[in-house]
């Protein structure tokens, strides 16, 4: 849509002589020659994306401008709103097939487009970065059979944990999107158009725009320890990539290993970073391996009915007679954040998922060691599902680094290690 004025607003689904989209050159090291991404819910002529900024939530935000509460021709006042950290830019920034599914200056558009956004356009972040402190009840003074000991400075006495936090949402250039999985820029917006039941005709009607702002689940990082840390080679870099379950995450359901092993990978990102390196969590909203709560609730209830209970050998099976695929996650686009983040080696991978560590090796990042959840976090409940995934090849248990590898990224064997 085009804004005329505050009462007129037109729609302009198809391209027109008057429509001037801001040019971007997606990968440009300069960010005044690659453009901002402007995706203004008021539609003014100079937009540059499909969707509309706040990824899911530009629902509500709808529902907020029908319901008379929000004027929908509101800009936010980015006062005060700048990161809490510097981040970038790095070398990945400059090779468009590095980072295609979020935009890497889109920290800073206060800052780099600020032009832009005096001359009257709508351009807003889709990343944010500020400093908070994690309470994790498994690291509080006291409990029992945890081995971190508070040090001031990362983990607090009272349990706190002192992190950089960074909100992620999607930005898709879809001409990487579509080189990313081996296919062509005309299927893909076809299907992204038909599979979301036509809402979004630009995809088919607007050739001239390649960036689209889907309306889905975004990304949090945490960082601990100084974000330095992550980028020098000199120092030791542990990484969780942890894909979203709300059930075992925050509520602690033991069906599965999720909340176990995001622990463990907060544990080591902690230890790690106490010793003066920096420890990362990746945390995607991508529930139930993207097939989504209400599927992943009717695959519980099928694989505990079926005839000879819950087992290994029919766990997938039965999420594919309910989703008709066994996982909808595809790690291809996950090591963009780490792109982003200027990440080059990772030396503790805390995942066995060879899907994960296969994506982020193929771009070009080196994974040092692999480390296994302990067999003690494993929940008894959730012993079908590490067996099904085994028996599918799903992960690889960890591994113990070379003498070789040691000594080229530390200088030190194993012994010393």
């Amino acid at each position: 849509m085009r804004t005329n004025s505050s009462k007129h607003i037109t729609l302009t689904s198809h391209p027109t002589g008057d429509q001037k989209p801001v040019a971007v050159e997606w990968g440009s090291s300069d960010p005044k020659k690659r453009g901002p991404v402007v995706a203004t819910p008021a539609g003014s002529g100079d937009r540059n994306a499909i969707g509309s900024y706040s990824g899911s939530y530009a629902v509500y935000r709808a529902l907020a401008v029908a319901a008379g509460t929000l004027d929908p021709l509101h800009k936010p006042d980015l006062t005060n709103t700048a990161p809490a950290i510097q981040i970038g830019p790095y070398p990945q920034w400059d090779d468009p097939t590095k980072i295609v599914s979020i935009d890497p200056w889109g920290h800073v558009v206060g800052q780099v487009f600020s032009d832009h956004i005096k001359q009257g356009t709508d351009v807003r972040p889709t990343i944010a970065v500020t400093r908070a402190r994690l309470s994790v009840p498994e690291f509080f003074s006291g409990t029992e059979g945890r081995h971190l000991l508070p040090d001031g400075r990362v983990l607090m006495e009272t349990g706190e944990v002192n992190v950089t936090k960074i909100a992620i949402e999607p930005v898709w250039y879809l001409p990487g999107i579509a080189a990313r999985f081996n296919t062509d820029e005309h299927s893909l917006r076809r299907s992204l158009f038909e599979q979301t039941g036509g809402m979004f005709s630009e995809l088919v009607t607007r050739p001239d725009i390649h960036i689209f702002l889907p309306p889905i689940g975004g990304i949090t990082v945490y960082i601990f320890g100084d974000f330095e840390g992550i980028i020098d080679p000199a120092r030791e870099l542990s990484c969780r990539v942890h894909d979203e379950c709300n059930g075992s995450d925050v509520f602690g359901s033991d069906i599965c290993t999720c909340r176990p092993y995001l622990v463990y990978g907060i544990e080591d990102a902690i230890e790690t970073a106490q010793k003066g390196g920096a420890g990362l969590i990746i945390y995607n909203r991508k529930e139930g391996r993207a097939l989504g709560e209400v599927t992943k609730f009717l695959v519980y209830n099928a694989r505990k009915r079926q005839e000879g209970g819950d087992t290994a050998e029919h766990y997938f099976e039965r999420t594919e007679c309910v989703a008709g695929v066994q996982d909808m996650r595809f790690q291809e686009l996950m090591p963009d954040v780490l792109n982003w983040l200027g990440v080059t080696r990772i030396d503790r991978f805390i995942s066995m998922s060879n899907m994960k560590y296969d994506a982020i090796v193929g771009q070009g990042i080196k994974i040092v060691h692999r480390i296994a959840i302990p067999e003690d976090s494993i929940p008894s409940d959730a012993k079908v599902e590490m067996e099904a995934k085994k028996a599918a090849g799903y992960f690889t248990d960890g591994d113990v680094p070379s003498e070789d590898d040691l000594k080229e990224t530390h200088g030190r064997s194993l012994e010393e290690y």
